[in-house]
């Protein structure tokens, strides 16, 4: 882990393709809603991939940041009073709040690997994370979202109807335009065109 070399070959160009995935306009909006969420004194990253990398590392920002999106009475996650310093604490501190985000909604396919954050292999993939995070956040609209609403897409909600059964009834008496219809079918106006002129 910690020892690791450089990449060479095609571990490099892989490593090189997952990294100009990542977005520095993103990040900037990222950082915007994380302090505006959790309050100024979580900070602010150097800009940059590594700067953001080294922000969120240890998991107390995420943890601040998912507590921050339940009521005050139920928080997910257990924030020590100091940062943890060694490293299975940290990728712990990580994967609490990985749990927390899948137990708020986001899908597990959204989620990065506590590995793609703390050994900064995947950044773009911790940006989906949250981007994923806000827009539940936004979506679910319960009050406990601070920042701008514009700042995440919102997920498409379920619009349940209700029909009486007279309604449903009156439904089987017409037919669909998938059947087909024949009404006003003539072949008045048709032409073949004209016939084949044999010029000798």
């Amino acid at each position: 882990m910690a020892n690791k070399g450089p990449a060479y070959g095609m571990s490099r160009d892989v490593q090189s393709k997952i990294e100009k995935k990542y977005d520095d306009e993103l990040e900037d909006r990222l950082v915007e809603w994380i302090v505006a969420q959790c309050g100024s004194d979580v900070g602010r990253p150097e800009r940059g991939r590594l700067g953001f990398q080294v922000w969120l590392k240890n998991g107390i920002v995420l943890s601040r940041l998912v507590n921050s999106l339940y009521p005050s009475g139920s928080k997910p996650v257990k924030i020590p009073d100091a940062p943890p310093t060694m490293v299975f604490k940290q990728m712990e501190q990580i994967a609490q709040f990985l749990k927390a985000a899948e137990d708020y909604g986001v899908v597990k396919t959204d989620i990065f690997q506590t590995v793609d954050l703390f050994e900064a292999k995947d950044m773009a993939a911790v940006q989906r994370t949250l981007m994923a995070l806000g827009s539940l956040a936004v979506t679910k609209n319960d009050g406990n979202y601070h920042g701008d609403p514009n700042w995440f897409m919102k997920k498409a909600q379920e619009h349940k109807r209700e029909f009486t059964e007279s309604q449903l009834k009156e439904g089987k008496n017409i037919i669909g335009l998938q059947m087909g219809t024949n009404k006003g079918a003539s072949q008045a106006g048709m032409s073949y065109g004209r016939p084949r002129q044999i010029i000798s």
